[in-house]
């Protein structure tokens, strides 16, 4: 449904799109920017970012609303698709000098009517905790810039927690703090945890407990950003070297890697129930990847540049439970699952959950996502069971695993019911798809890999033929923003090995990591529409509208079919 041709059609804005659930609906008067709505001169300044939080109040209006443009920091009411935005009455504003916001995030834990705690990261490598209700600022982290020098790209409270929050930098290092601990005076001496391949992770060597509580160093260049699971156990990071990198947070075990087509990783995010990853960056495509098979499924081309955003719509994602004998393989039933008049998922997680269990009456799901970029676009996809359970293989070499996933239902669903390569994954066949260990590394992720031993021997195996082929090409060294040195000599020599050895793009392409384009399916968009004069930096779901923003500081509102209120500005 892109639209096609040139001239006048392709430059034209889009105020409304149409999908198969119905309309969507630009909102003028739901419009959020600075108070004299004057597009912001963009120029050298960080993206616009934007965070929601619900106070939970009994007045029906708790969302509020933050986002930064250039020096400013703002926080509003959101008023949605039910009320015109009053921008004259901002419950907080903040000017900074000598520095700029570049993302924040609120914590919906501790959230109330008369407090809410927000994280912000700033451009020379602070992170600020204020109240914007209380119009309190509580603590500077990284004050005088001792832990990291570098722009913090990505903030976010760890899930279920009311202290600790996790912040990455463009040097390629992630921090976990304690917003009760102290920063020090001093520089941070540190002791290694635990290496691994392209990773090492530090505890923090103090007589006092300081901050930070960790170190993460991930790949070369810039952490762009990182994303937890919704079960708050995984880590998604991705990176300017182009890999997806997915740890076991607690463990800080390595689950998998992809590796983008070309250039850096920008943006990433989980499914509703955490088995799919969308990445999305500089090769101008999103790629969606198996946290079950550890593996790429898909990848979609509609953009014409850098993708900036990726995010899932848990609100479109569709749910249909099926006979017992839906997955006969047979055409019909295959074009039984791509009906699309379906059950809309009112609460996505709990219904996803079931695809997940043993019962005898599997469900199908449809997973809509989104994802926005430098291009203007807005590009809306559907990941259906015809690609992730393909009964037509591409190849051959992928026949064996597709079938076995797709009679399967239930497998890796809790990480127990996969137990060994024999009975579930048959001998790797070539160029295949699927990792020949993924079976075993998808048998340790979920409920075995708190067990230290088990989580080790796992790692290892399933980084094994990655390791092969690294030694077979370790041609040039490199060195990493910090130095890593000083790490203990204790690790293997294979170890330290291809933790020093470039990663070459071209001999990544065609394998697991990052197969060729005619070997996994390519999505196209389900519409993709110009929505701006500048590049998106935004895009979020909510239950009654899509929000989405541009680097000249405009947030925009789009009411879903069915969902747009009648009302005076």
């Amino acid at each position: 449904m892109a639209t096609e041709g040139g001239g006048k059609e392709m430059s034209e804005i889009k105020t409304q799109f149409t999908t198969r659930e119905g309309l969507y609906k630009l909102l003028p008067h739901s419009e959020y920017s600075r108070p004299n709505r004057v597009p912001f001169n963009s120029q050298g300044s960080n993206p616009v970012r934007v965070s929601f939080v619900n106070l939970n109040d009994q007045s029906g209006n708790g969302d509020r609303l933050c986002f930064n443009v250039g020096r400013e920091l703002y926080f509003y009411i959101y008023k949605g698709v039910r009320k015109a935005a009053d921008l004259s009455k901002p419950i907080d504003k903040r000017i900074y000098k000598g520095t700029q916001p570049t993302c924040h995030d609120f914590n919906h834990l501790t959230a109330t009517a008369e407090s809410v705690s927000l994280l912000v990261g700033f451009s020379a490598g602070q992170v600020q905790l204020i109240d914007p209700i209380k119009k309190e600022t509580s603590k500077l982290f990284n004050e005088e810039r001792l832990i990291d020098k570098s722009r913090v790209t990505c903030v976010k409270w760890v899930p279920g927690s009311e202290s600790l929050f996790l912040v990455a930098h463009s040097s390629g290092n992630m921090y976990l703090y304690n917003v009760e601990h102290t920063c020090g005076t001093t520089a941070p001496h540190y002791q290694l945890l635990k290496q691994g391949e392209s990773f090492a992770v530090h505890t923090c060597k103090s007589k006092s407990t300081r901050n930070p509580l960790l170190k993460w160093t991930v790949g070369e260049g810039a952490l762009n950003e990182f994303a937890f699971s919704p079960d708050g156990k995984f880590l998604a990071c991705v990176s300017q070297d182009g890999f997806l990198r997915v740890f076991n947070f607690d463990s800080v075990e390595l689950h998998g890697t992809m590796k983008s087509y070309f250039g850096g990783l920008l943006c990433v995010c989980w499914s509703p129930d955490g088995k799919y990853i969308v990445t999305g960056g500089e090769d101008d495509l999103v790629t969606v990847w198996s946290f079950v098979d550890c593996r790429v499924i898909a990848r979609g081309h509609g953009h014409k540049s850098w993708v900036s955003v990726v995010a899932f719509d848990p609100y479109t994602t569709s749910v249909e439970e099926s006979d017992p004998m839906e997955f006969s393989g047979s055409d019909e039933d295959f074009q039984d699952l791509l009906h699309f008049g379906r059950d809309r998922a009112n609460s996505t997680q709990s219904r996803l959950s079931k695809r997940n269990s043993t019962d005898s009456r599997p469900v199908s799901v449809t997973y809509r996502f989104g994802s926005v970029g430098q291009d203007t676009q807005l590009c809306l996809w559907d990941l259906t069971e015809d690609i992730l359970f393909p009964h037509q293989p591409l190849s051959r070499a992928r026949t064996h695993t597709n079938v076995m996933n797709a009679t399967s239902p239930p497998a890796g669903s809790n990480g127990n019911s996969v137990t060994t390569p024999g009975n579930s994954v048959p001998p790797p066949l070539p160029r295949s798809n699927s990792l020949p260990h993924s079976a075993v590394a998808n048998a340790g992720s979920k409920s075995s890999v708190m067990d230290g031993a088990i989580a080790s021997g796992v790692s290892k195996f399933a980084t094994l033929s990655l390791h092969d082929r690294k030694e077979r090409h370790h041609e040039k060294d490199h060195k990493r923003n910090h130095s890593m040195g000083h790490i203990s000599s204790k690790s293997s020599d294979k170890l330290n090995l291809v933790t020093k050895t470039k990663t070459d793009p071209a001999k990544t392409l065609g394998t697991p990591l990052c197969p060729r384009m005619e070997d996994v399916p390519l999505l196209e968009p389900l519409i993709c529409k110009k929505i701006a004069h500048e590049r998106l930096t935004v895009l979020i779901f909510l239950e009654d509208c899509i929000v989405t923003a541009c680097q000249e500081g405009f947030i925009c509102t789009w009411g879903r079919p069915g969902k747009v209120v009648s009302f005076n500005p």
